[in-house]
């Protein structure tokens, strides 16, 4: 089939490029509304605190009282002012190139922003932080894929469990990999080589929060993952529970610096999907 324009009208793979690109503004409007559904109800518990401390240091008459009330509500004000700061930098339209991005505030500020799903689906979350270099990266996108993977290993622990979070430096690979462990039910084999196929999912829906069941989000990850030319690793153990490892560039890359390849220039799934499997139990991403 001709990829030539007629007439005028844009091409095939020029529309293909277009419905990506509008698919990947519909998948970052679908995790905002997910975002502030999770988020206002701890916002509302904050303007609570506020309120009942504020009530209480109207009250009290003792200098000692009066300051414990006074430093709970500038404590409850600036996790306010943290939740109202990472929604909005997450929903705003920021520019599509690359930035030294310091991924342990990306982290921070992904986890504060699930701190309340977590901990209402008893989900423990362990950080592990090693100092990095700042990573040739697109902040908000990276963001987007790491609020997907935490989402998809809280989902995988229904009865509540363990995440790790660990960012470090690969100098053998030149790489600064950021993991998401979780303690859940794990992938089978035959499921785990499908992951990143579009409209592939293992969920029969939405779960109880609205989230998921879509099986555009592992699809977006890895588009963005590899517009920043680096790759997703995953592996996992039926059982034991699952690892995804995002590899991401040390250095700026050399070709076409100053942009990421545009997740709607990609190639098509069936060439950008081509996977390595190191084991039954892992699956590596191409870099193209």
């Amino acid at each position: 089939m001709s990829n030539v324009a007629c007439d005028g009208q844009p091409t095939l793979q020029q529309q293909v490029a277009i419905l990506k690109q509008q698919l990947a503004q519909a998948q970052k409007l679908t995790a905002i509304g997910e975002l502030v559904s999770t988020t206002t109800h701890e916002f509302n518990n904050v303007l609570m605190t506020i309120i009942n401390y504020a009530k209480i240091g109207l009250r009290q008459t003792d200098p000692a009282s009066r300051e414990k009330a006074f430093e709970k509500i500038l404590a409850a004000g600036n996790r306010a002012a943290k939740i109202t700061t990472g929604v909005l930098g997450f929903a705003r339209n920021r520019s599509s190139g690359f930035e030294p991005t310091d991924l342990g505030r990306v982290v921070d500020d992904s986890l504060m922003l699930l701190e309340k799903e977590m901990s209402k689906y008893r989900i423990r979350v362990e950080r592990q932080i090693e100092p990095v270099p700042t990573a040739w990266a697109n902040g908000n996108q990276i963001q987007q894929v790491l609020l997907n993977l935490l989402i998809n290993a809280r989902q995988a622990m229904p009865k509540g469990g363990l995440i790790v979070v660990r960012l470090s430096l690969d100098a053998a690979a030149d790489t600064i990999d950021l993991m998401v462990r979780d303690s859940g039910s794990g992938i089978p084999p035959e499921t785990l080589r499908k992951i990143f196929d579009p409209f592939f999912t293992t969920k029969s829906g939405p779960d109880a929060s609205g989230k998921g069941g879509t099986g555009l989000g592992l699809a977006m990850c890895r588009d963005i993952i590899e517009s920043h030319h680096g790759r997703i690793r995953v592996d996992s153990t039926p059982g034991r529970g699952t690892a995804f490892t995002l590899k991401l560039p040390s250095k700026r890359p050399t070709a076409n610096p100053s942009q990421p390849l545009p997740i709607a220039q990609q190639s098509p799934p069936a060439a950008a999907a081509e996977a390595r499997s190191t084991s039954l139990n892992a699956v590596d991403t191409a870099t193209r």
